[in-house]
């Protein structure tokens, strides 16, 4: 039996989903509760390989990061790569406030899955949704779950979906390439 993935966060909904998603592959997750330092860099996977490679040294083992980010058409891809920041400064009724009498409202939720070993370079594992902010909050979620409608979700938001969020999700399609990465490498976490 492998040894479960440690997964640097402090996100428990974040940990929630990745555990159940990575569940799917027989890969069990526990959550290294950390405070990573974030460069400030406007590419996601700069700043999910620089967060997997402090997270490997302060744990001393392998370890594997998230960084994640809402680019909105609208608003020349804002907030992207700040997407924690502004969504702790404005939250979603700011970020609606932003695109009021907006014509473009087309987004890509982005994610990065970066994983790193004692002795190995980070490796990221990249996926994005396209889809469109919500004219209005609607369900329930955490981040920006209730104003982002992926494409392939019937009009519905994030938070409308629930569960079956995890079937379309940004999140999802990274950690199946992480899931074969890890099958496939034969990687011993």
């Amino acid at each position: 039996m492998q040894k479960p993935l440690k997964f640097a966060t402090s996100n428990e909904h974040k940990f929630s989903e990745v555990s159940a998603i990575l569940g799917d592959y027989r890969i069990s997750v526990v959550m290294a509760r950390l405070e990573l330092r974030e460069i400030q860099a406007d590419v996601l996977e700069e700043i999910a390989a620089e967060k997997a490679r402090e997270a490997c040294r302060r744990l001393d083992a392998p370890a594997m990061v998230e960084d994640t980010g809402l680019f909105i058409d609208g608003l020349g891809g804002f907030p992207g790569p700040y997407s924690a920041y502004v969504f702790r400064t404005l939250g979603n009724r700011g970020v609606l406030r932003l695109l009021e009498g907006a014509p473009d409202r087309g987004a890509t939720f982005r994610s990065v899955f970066a994983y790193c070993s004692p002795r190995g370079s980070p490796q990221c594992f990249p996926s994005a949704v396209a889809g469109a902010i919500a004219p209005e909050c609607r369900g329930e979620g955490w981040g920006y779950d209730p104003i982002f409608i992926a494409e392939g979700a019937s009009g519905r938001t994030y938070g409308e979906l629930g569960h079956d969020k995890n079937r379309l999700s940004h999140r999802r399609m990274a950690l199946e390439n992480l899931a074969r990465w890890i099958h496939n490498s034969g990687n011993s976490r």
